[in-house]
């Protein structure tokens, strides 16, 4: 178990950073759901990094022994808001891990199941999914992109840059090559410019669906689709529909890039 005391600076950090018009974090205000992912930012020794930067041996998931590994997407569950000031605790362990034989080969798809407590009870629950993988094979056809849906309640444009993910990158300790090595995200990932972290898309995508939805979010279930890349142009929308909002990223060119699912308290 991990513990901190939820204070200000990671917040405002990234309310500078990604989200300007949010509400300035002050002592004993909530913390917006879905930033619960700027909290206990990775620990892992710099001895027990993979070669890409992500975690080897993080005390959660057992040693995989595959070369890449890919933020999948995460399902959460919020009871209670956390508050500015609390003493907050985590508990992580391992949740389901399933091997696959899929197009590019092996794949390890592999959970870790977070809860974020107060006094003991948890306030919110999440399971982060992963995706271990083969060596990219530099001639494997693009994977298809689905078309989003021709219409939508809300649209915003969005764009990310490199100092950005930088400041991501900072604030939850994520060594991940793909985000800030261009040399390594080309050559060795076979991705065509540095990766969007699918963390900071799901926070994004949770921050717009609330500034057109005044209701409260009892629970986020978010998927990565296909690559964000740096300094593109992509657009968030959002479709509401009883008891909840299907958001989306979607590329220039109308193709689904991750997809979330929020349901309304």
């Amino acid at each position: 178990m991990r513990t901190e005391r939820l204070d200000l600076r990671a917040a405002a950090l990234y309310r500078g950073t990604f989200a300007p018009t949010a509400a300035e974090p002050v002592d004993g205000g909530e913390l917006p759901p879905g930033w619960e992912g700027l909290t206990f930012p990775f620990d892992v020794p710099f001895a027990d990094l993979r070669p890409d930067g992500t975690p080897a041996r993080d005390g959660i998931l057992p040693e995989i022994d595959l070369p890449r590994r890919l933020y999948a997407g995460e399902d959460t569950v919020f009871h209670r808001p956390l508050r500015f000031g609390a003493e907050i605790a985590q508990e992580a362990r391992a949740g389901s891990i399933v091997e696959k034989t899929g197009r590019a080969g092996r794949l390890v798809f592999a959970d870790a199941e977070r809860e974020y407590l107060i006094d003991g009870e948890v306030a919110i629950a999440s399971t982060w999914h992963d995706v271990f993988l083969e060596a990219a094979d530099a001639d494997a056809p693009p994977a298809r992109v689905e078309p989003a849906p021709p219409s939508a309640d809300w649209t915003e444009d969005a764009a990310l840059d490199a100092r950005q993910l930088f400041r991501f990158s900072a604030l939850t300790f994520n060594t991940h090559l793909v985000h800030y090595d261009r040399s390594w995200a080309r050559g060795v990932e076979g991705l065509d410019d540095l990766l969007v972290h699918g963390p900071l898309t799901r926070i994004l995508l949770l921050d717009a669906a609330r500034r057109h939805d005044d209701r409260t979010v009892a629970a986020f279930r978010f998927r990565a689709v296909a690559p964000i890349f740096v300094d593109r142009g992509f657009r968030l929308q959002g479709s509401r529909a009883d008891g909840s909002s299907e958001v989306l990223a979607v590329s220039s060119a109308g193709g689904v890039l991750a997809r979330g699912t929020v349901t309304w308290a």
